[in-house]
């Protein structure tokens, strides 16, 4: 017969082994798991970069969006002619409405609307008269407002640029 000293060796073998057993097969499940989700998120981060104006945006290093999986980021829109001039200069509303009016092109390229961003973040060289113009963004976001920040700013790319708006897009499928 086994004494009390064996049998105690033996279980504490028997739960080892039983131990490690389980361990390997949750870290063969875990590879499995991983393998599957890199696999997916590879072929759901295809990134599509988007230029509004190529030859402008080339110029000073940006693409004006890219496209990963559902969502689209959008860099900050200026109001700038196709050359990269400032337009509507002194006139922060004209600025804020040729902004929009870029936005909605790119927008319109992936197939989205207003209605799809999720942040919007506008920064402005002079918060007292964005305050006051604001109000046109109703006219932008029609059914509900996106999540984002207003930000004052000492200075944007350009002395002559009063407002950048960037956002984030959700393409739902």
């Amino acid at each position: 017969m086994l004494n009390k000293v064996t049998t105690k060796m033996l279980i504490g073998i028997l739960l080892i082994i039983t131990v490690a057993g389980c361990n390997e097969k949750l870290k063969e499940e875990s590879i499995e798991e991983n393998s599957e989700l890199v696999e997916h998120k590879t072929k759901a981060e295809t990134h599509e970069y988007y230029m509004l104006r190529p030859e402008v945006e080339k110029a000073y290093g940006y693409s004006h969006a890219v496209k990963i999986g559902n969502s689209i980021k959008i860099s900050g829109a200026v109001s700038m002619d196709d050359e990269g001039n400032p337009t509507a200069i002194d006139n922060l509303e004209q600025q804020m409405k040729n902004c929009y009016a870029d936005l909605e092109k790119i927008l319109k390229h992936y197939g989205c609307t207003f209605n799809d961003v999720v942040v919007e973040n506008i920064f402005t060289t002079n918060m007292p008269e964005f305050l006051k113009v604001a109000g046109y963004r109703a006219e932008i976001y029609k059914n509900q407002f996106p999540t984002g920040s207003w930000l004052g700013v000492k200075e944007l790319a350009i002395p002559e640029f009063l407002i950048e708006i960037e956002m984030e897009v959700h393409k739902a499928n």
